[in-house]
């Protein structure tokens, strides 16, 4: 019931944990401090400090570094808290920001209007961020590299224009029209 204290004669604190922790915690809370309470976890489990939920260690990944071998939050909040310290680094959005773009947008892609609005799509040569798009249409825009030439050309030859370049000169090649 007693924590060690070598200063002490007979090497334990004057204090039982119990009191102790309670001292502690109103110390604590006369500074303007908060305190976590502590919450009963059976062996085998861990709890997340962002869910507030107590999961059994198969939900956890693992951390040698860590004091207990786990990570600080369960898969389902690392991997969110991941997703938006990502979008923070990478284009500079908090998630409000985000969520916002995905409601204004009625969290569909705005090319093609069916699919979940997913994935940021932003311009590479400013950074400046243009929408959330879904999986498919980012991945056409990156894959025409962001010109508005070449899309031109995929959507005349998806409609049926024939794009076919005529040969004036050794080299040199004329578009239709």
């Amino acid at each position: 019931m007693f924590a060690s204290n070598k200063s002490t004669l007979d090497g334990l604190q004057a204090y039982c944990r119990e009191c102790a922790a309670k001292y502690y915690r109103q110390r604590q809370e006369a500074k303007g401090k908060k305190v976590r309470e502590k919450v009963p976890v059976p062996m085998g489990h861990k709890r997340c400090p962002q869910c507030q939920e107590v999961k059994p260690h198969s939900e956890w990944e693992r951390n040698k570094t860590s004091s207990d071998g786990w990570s600080s939050y369960c898969r389902m909040c690392r991997a969110e808290r991941n997703r938006i310290a990502y979008f923070k680094r990478k284009y500079g959005l908090t998630r409000a920001e985000l969520d916002a773009l995905v409601a204004e947008q009625q969290g569909v892609c705005c090319i093609c209007l069916s699919g979940p609005a997913e994935h940021v799509d932003h311009c590479h040569k400013t950074g400046r961020v243009r929408g959330v798009l879904c999986f498919s249409c980012n991945a056409a825009l990156g894959q025409f590299k962001d010109r508005p030439d070449a899309i031109r050309r995929a959507a005349a030859y998806v409609e049926g224009i024939a794009w076919k370049p005529t040969l004036v000169a050794p080299g040199v090649y004329q578009l239709p029209s």
